[in-house]
């Protein structure tokens, strides 16, 4: 084979090797909502903001979407714990929109954290007003406060 057909063949190998690197590379797209599509995803629940090992101040707003099953009464809890598993904060995720539906709904919740500052966690936690444990549910993702 000619040298210049070899040398042409690998190129054009890499050139379609690197557009084929590039589509599937996950690309954050904007929604309705004006956030971009999220940093945290699991089956049942995708937060936006804040970001997994993000550092948030003292107060500030989860930003996502949960699965409507996840809600009781259109909210859901959600908590701060220390690298202890102790409770240094929470807020309620209230929907912001339908959420009788299995489909994700979007949510925000003030979260208010008192005395703390290190490592944590952030909790999600699917509302379970039967108190049956097969019914429960929740993800969490690691942050540090200011």
């Amino acid at each position: 084979m000619d040298k210049k057909l070899v040398v042409a063949l690998v190129i054009l190998f890499f050139v379609i090797l690197a557009g084929a690197v590039l589509l599937a590379w996950p690309t954050p797209i904007k929604n309705g909502n004006d956030f971009v599509e999220p940093p945290f995803i699991s089956a049942n629940v995708t937060v936006s903001s804040p970001a997994p090992d993000s550092t948030v101040p003292s107060s500030f707003t989860l930003i996502g979407r949960a699965r409507g099953n996840w809600y009781f009464e259109a909210s859901f809890p959600v908590e701060v714990q220390d690298a202890n598993g102790n409770v240094v904060g929470q807020g309620l995720a209230t929907a912001e929109g339908e959420w009788m539906t299995t489909e994700f709904v979007p949510f925000s919740a003030p979260v208010t954290i008192e005395n703390y500052s290190g490592p944590a966690t952030l909790v999600l936690i699917k509302d379970n007003p039967s108190g049956l444990p097969e019914h429960d549910d929740s993800v969490s993702f690691p942050i540090t406060v200011q």
